[in-house]
């Protein structure tokens, strides 16, 4: 379910601007977590990094250039 999760807010950021510019606004993997929470989509910190297979801090690039989904 969380890797659904996952998927489906990377798909979002691909249509969605406003969310993609909103999400990409968090300084670290929990606030990121809060920020999809309120938007609809629900996962936990450690169900992130297990559908991503890395966490946030790791990267310097934006949520919509993730590889892999």
């Amino acid at each position: 379910m969380a890797q659904q999760e996952v998927t489906r807010l990377f798909r979002a950021v691909q249509g969605n601007a406003e969310l993609r510019d909103r999400l990409n606004t968090a300084p670290d993997l929990e606030t990121l977590v809060r920020l999809a929470e309120r938007h609809g989509y629900c996962f936990t910190i450690e169900e992130w990094q297990a559908a991503t297979n890395f966490s946030v801090e790791e990267y310097e690039c934006e949520l919509s250039e993730i590889p892999g989904i």
